[in-house]
Formats: C-alpha cells, sequence, structure tokens
C-alpha cells in the first residue's frame, strides 16, 4: 500500500480496559503489566485514541462458554480454584509452575484479556469497524488444558474459534513472536479453516522447541500450518527477507475471510529472554505489511493482538503504539520525539529514563527471496525448508 494511502485513517476499535493491568503474576516475573500501561499512555500522550474513526472500547470477561470454545471445563475450573488458593502448585494444568505463577487475580484478568479479543473478533466480523486491536493480548502458549508460558486462557485461539463459530469459513492467523505460536497451532492443527503461520527462533534454542518446518498440520487439515524457524542472531534484513518469502504467497492462496494476526515484541535486540536481533523499526513494517495484506485480501477485516516482549520500558510500549497507530491509518513518524509528559510517566513508574524517539534510528533494508538465494545460507535454508514442506498442499511452487 502506498504511503499516501497508509495515511488514510480507518476504523479502528481498540480494546482496553485498565483492569488488564491485574494480569500480573507478581515483582520479579517477565510478564509485567507496566509495559500495558506504558503502552496506553503512549497511545494517548500522541492523540491516537481521539484519532478519527477510533474508538476505545472495554468489553466484558470471557464467560464460561466463550472459554469452552477452547479450553477444556476442567481447566477452567483449575484456574478457578488456582486463584482461590494460589500457594498451591498444579502442574498437571501449569499452574504455580515457574513460569506460571498463581495469583489471586488469575482467572478474572485472564478472563477479561480473552473477553477483549473475542469482543474484537466479533466486532470486525460485524462489520462495526474494519480493525480491531487487543494490545493486551496475544496469549499464544495457553493450551486447551494447561497454562504455558506465562499464558493462562489463548485469546488469538479464542478469537479466532468465535470467528468459525459466527460463521467464517476460512481464517488466517500470523504470529511474529519470536515464540511459537503453539498454542493456536494445536487448537487449530486439523482444522482446514484455519491457517496458523508462525515466525519464530529456531525451536533448537528457543521455548516452547516446537515450530518446525514439518509441523504442517492434521491429517484432515494438510497444509493449514506453517511454519519458519530462524537462526538465533537473525536481524531485520533476515527477517524482513523471511517474512515476504513466506507469508504474502500463503495467505493469498488461502483466501482468508479474516485475518487475525500475533505481534510479540521479543524479536527485539534488547529482548531479555530471547536471541533474534529485530529493531523496532523493523516491527513496524511488518505491522504495514499486515495492514495491507488484511486489506488486498479480507476487505479489511484484521484483528491484531500483542503478544510477548520483555524489554518493557525501551521496547513494548513503542512497538505497541506504532501497532495502534498502523491500525488507525495514522502512522507515527519514526522522527517523533516521545512526548515528555509520557517520559515523565515511565520515570515515575519505574524510574528508569524514556527512549527520546519513536525508531530504533534503523533503515531496515531486505533482499526479495525470488530474487535469488544462497543454498549455504542458514537463513535461506530455512526459508526454502518452510516453503518445501507447506506450499505444495496449498498449490504452490516452492
Amino acid at each position: 500500500m502506498p504511503d499516501a494511502e497508509r495515511d488514510t485513517p480507518c476504523g479502528l476499535h481498540l480494546f482496553w480496559d485498565e483492569a488488564v493491568t491485574a494480569y500480573d503474576f507478581g515483582p520479579g516475573h517477565p510478564m509485567d503489566p507496566t509495559r500495558l500501561a506504558l503502552t496506553m499512555r503512549l497511545v494517548e500522550a500522541l492523540g491516537l485514541d481521539a484519532g478519527p474513526g477510533v474508538t476505545v472500547r472495554a468489553a466484558p470477561p470471557a464467560g464460561e462458554s466463550t472459554l469452552r470454545l477452547v479450553h477444556t471445563r476442567e481447566y477452567v475450573e483449575a484456574v478457578k480454584y488456582a486463584a482461590a488458593h494460589p500457594d498451591e502448585s498444579d502442574p498437571r494444568h501449569g499452574l504455580g509452575t515457574d513460569d506460571n505463577w498463581a495469583f489471586p487475580a488469575i482467572h478474572s484478568a485472564s478472563a477479561l484479556i480473552a473477553g477483549q479479543s473475542v469482543a474484537a473478533a466479533e466486532a470486525v466480523w460485524h462489520g462495526e469497524t474494519p480493525h480491531a486491536v487487543n494490545f493486551a493480548g496475544g496469549l499464544h502458549h495457553a493450551m486447551p488444558a494447561k497454562a504455558s508460558g506465562f499464558c493462562v486462557y489463548n485469546d488469538p485461539a479464542l478469537a479466532v474459534a468465535r470467528l468459525l463459530e459466527l460463521g467464517a469459513e476460512r481464517v488466517a492467523y500470523v504470529d511474529v513472536d519470536v515464540h511459537h505460536g503453539d498454542g493456536v497451532q494445536q487448537v487449530f492443527w486439523n482444522d482446514p479453516r484455519v491457517l496458523t503461520i508462525s515466525l519464530h527462533e529456531h525451536p533448537a534454542t528457543l521455548f516452547p522447541q516446537t515450530g518446525w518446518p514439518t509441523e504442517t498440520g492434521g491429517p484432515d487439515a494438510p497444509g493449514s500450518a506453517a511454519n519458519l524457524p530462524l537462526p538465533a542472531g537473525t536481524g531485520d534484513a533476515g527477517w524482513l527477507r523471511a517474512f515476504h518469502a513466506v507469508v504474502p504467497e500463503l495467505l493469498t492462496a488461502f483466501r482468508p475471510q479474516v485475518l487475525v494476526t500475533q505481534h510479540g515484541a521479543d524479536t527485539h535486540l534488547e529482548d531479555p529472554l530471547a536471541h533474534l536481533a529485530v529493531t523496532l523499526d523493523a516491527q513496524r513494517m511488518i505491522a504495514e505489511e499486515l495492514h495491507d495484506l488484511a486489506h488486498q485480501l479480507t476487505g479489511g477485516r484484521w484483528i491484531a493482538t500483542g503478544g510477548g516482549g520483555y524489554a518493557v520500558v525501551d521496547v513494548v510500549p513503542r512497538t505497541w503504539t506504532h501497532l495502534v497507530a498502523t491500525a488507525a491509518g495514522r502512522p507515527v513518524d519514526l522522527a517523533t520525539e516521545t512526548p515528555e509528559s509520557w517520559r515523565a510517566e515511565v520515570y515515575r513508574r519505574t524510574r528508569r529514563p524514556a527512549p527520546l524517539r519513536m525508531t530504533d534510528g534503523a533503515r531496515p533494508v531486505w533482499r526479495d527471496f525470488d530474487a535469488g538465494y544462497d543454498p549455504a545460507d542458514r537463513l535461506d535454508q530455512a526459508i526454502l525448508a518452510s516453503r518445501r514442506a507447506v506450499f505444495p498442499h496449498l498449490g504452490l511452487l516452492a
């Protein structure tokens, strides 16, 4: 999409309830809810929440019948029990473990985040808005019967499941978090109505050790899952090259009616829990590309969530603010200085200095895969493995 079109305001429902910050595993846990509050404060400081076509909404928590579109009754009851007994551990359900500490709001806050993503799906499907964002969501590791990787209820999977319940016949899910979107893939592993695409760090070097190219869907849905694991150390050029070598062609072939995306910010070079070397500027470019693909392929129907990201001050708020701005059709110029009021809020909350501009100063460039590849290059090997595994299932040449 040309820059002039990207500057045209889009309809956007931004789902936000301050109470989502109760999703708080406690001091010392990487999943610090401060990152959510600082994102919303930056959105507000830049005036994005008051822009043309933008509505800020709060949705109710997902009820039990909605949660059970993805999760088992037994698991939902286990989460409620963990809320009442946070000092007990339940390893069978992944609760009270090293990653997923139990806390009194574990059910209510998780259900609230899920409710925002489900409401986003409903609003887009019913035509209330073309785009919806829930940056508090993206909890893609949660399994039907188990918490995993800081995720309790799988809100992106719930959003997709709700779309299917409402009558969608083809939904595409694209996950650009540094970690494999394993929970969403598992939920729809054997469902030909859903295409899951995950771009992530190689499972040999990062949790959850899944997301190999050979994982391509169940027996009734061959080619419904696509995985592109990237070598540790991959930076902007490689990340963008890999995305463009796989994602647009798969989406075009699948012809989705709705696009659901997960924008974990933990691909960033400063993230403390992973090993890619992507900049804020490249993350912004991918958000723009997915926005463009939604307009090209789904009539603009796009639901975007946040996800991982543990550089709480320097990365996450700016990355997700760019996501909101992109979805609103009001991209923030990279030269923009962060507002002084926001910097003061960052210092008040964290006693740390805030970044001064809405950029890392990078100017990402990438080389198109179709222009030629190097069979000895590890990144190109990964791209080829992914294309060869899944492209033929969708009638594409690898």
